[in-house]
């Protein structure tokens, strides 16, 4: 089966047509498949960028197996939990899934700025000009055995005025442009899409898990002003930097709540169920005076369970704290290399499932520092209360991103081009109706 090339564009939505849009998450603990209804509404005042309204009319998640850090190791594995996901959510929708969005989160994302210059000779900007220092700052981008998810425009200059947001126009003598570049392996995104395409379904666009994350979780305002974001994941840990309303930075690690969990497995010599559900029910990565006292119950594995061992919770919290710190250290690093705007570390929002181990937060503060508060997916109706918690953020963010994707400049394949040059007035007002009316 052959795979689409990439970058993968996505048309952005039209802003007065309604959709039906299907999405899917791919992560290292569960696969979920949400199909939306999305029509168009007025803007808001804390989600200014949003053109419609999402409400969920089918769920379906399923236990990810064939998975490991965000990227494919068993593609019939992979396969057989993805066709679960999505057909559950078919089933409560009653549609058929053709297509589908799907999150990257493997593949060692890295981010990149770019920065191209062009006379415009004192005159006034047109679009055309736009397109050209686009095309010169994405020429600059692009690795080797590297596919570009994401290509953002974050802001232009005219002479010595920056931070222009759209220079059409404007008059000056030199036209600049800044870009940022998201991209990943080739090889993981492919195998990715593959895992997908064998459940014959086509994947519209990948994106970046944690883009996704900010998308669903930040208000305007946040990342206009500056946040960080921290998903963290049961495989992968991954921040994202937004500023001035633009993902600026993303990055990721390779350790999340699942290296917590073998932790607990290996300490208690329990299995991972087991390893999981006390992580769950009595984990912490914040001591108590009562944790000595109190206790719980294990079954070491090959014991009977109506014979449990007891030990103090305060094992359990030896065990869960040093990953923990480990974590968000190996994130402060990251950050600090990075070199991170001081108005965007005094914010951070924390996403996904492992973000909601008790003390977490107050974790955060101490070891990255800023202030720190919950992510929840925000504006989304019709989710069960069960997926109105930080472990569907990057997914409910998947169901946003066809809304922004028009910001994106990526550089048209030589047949897009062609069709593009070869195209008349009749085509293009043919288009113009099909996506507005």
């Amino acid at each position: 089966m052959r795979t689409k090339p990439l970058p993968l564009r996505l048309p952005p939505l039209p802003p007065r047509k309604s959709a039906m849009l299907s999405v899917l998450d791919i992560g290292t603990s569960k696969i979920v498949c949400l199909i939306a209804s999305l029509s168009p509404c007025d803007q808001s005042d804390t989600l200014r960028r949003r053109t419609h309204r999402c409400r969920i009319v089918g769920i379906g998640h399923q236990r990810s197996r064939g998975i490991k850090a965000g990227t494919v190791v068993d593609l019939e594995a992979a396969e057989a939990a993805i066709r679960l996901a999505v057909d559950a959510a078919e089933r409560m929708a009653g549609v058929e899934v053709e297509s589908v969005i799907v999150n990257a989160t493997g593949g060692r994302l890295a981010s990149h700025l770019y920065e191209a210059k062009i006379h415009v000779a004192g005159r006034e900007v047109a679009q055309a000009d736009v397109h050209r220092v686009l095309e010169a700052c994405t020429a600059r981008g692009g690795q080797e055995g590297r596919a570009v998810l994401h290509s953002l425009p974050t802001g232009f200059s005219l002479g010595e005025t920056r931070q222009i947001q759209d220079p059409r126009g404007m008059v000056g003598s030199e036209l600049g442009a800044q870009m940022h570049m998201l991209s990943c392996d080739a090889a993981a995104a492919r195998n990715l899409m593959l895992a997908v395409e064998r459940c014959h379904l086509g994947v519209n666009a990948l994106v970046a898990t944690p883009y996704a994350a900010g998308l669903a979780a930040l208000a305007d305002d946040e990342a206009e002003l500056g946040t960080t974001l921290i998903d963290m994941g049961a495989g992968t840990t991954s921040v994202s930097i937004f500023s001035g309303g633009h993902l600026t930075h993303a990055d990721a690690v390779a350790v999340g709540g699942h290296h917590v969990t073998m932790d607990v497995a290996r300490g208690f010599g329990i299995t991972l169920a087991d390893a999981e559900r006390l992580k769950t029910l009595y984990g912490a990565c914040l001591t108590s005076v009562s944790d000595e006292s109190e206790t719980i119950a294990i079954v070491r594995a090959g014991e009977e369970a109506e014979r449990p061992s007891h030990v103090p919770k305060a094992q359990l919290i030896a065990i869960i704290k040093p990953r923990v710190e480990e974590i968000l250290e190996l994130v402060r690093d990251r950050l600090k290399s990075a070199g991170l705007p001081p108005h965007a570390g005094r914010r951070l929002v924390l996403t996904g499932g492992a973000c909601q181990l008790t003390g977490l937060p107050a974790a955060v503060k101490r070891i990255v520092g800023g202030q720190v508060r919950i992510g929840r997916p925000l504006g989304i109706k019709g989710l069960p209360e069960s997926a109105k918690s930080p472990a569907f953020a990057a997914s409910v963010g998947l169901l946003i991103y066809p809304q922004v994707s028009g910001i994106e400049h990526f550089r048209p394949s030589r047949r897009t081009a062609e069709a593009a040059q070869n195209d008349g007035y009749i085509g293009r007002v043919g288009r113009w109706l099909k996506s507005n009316f």
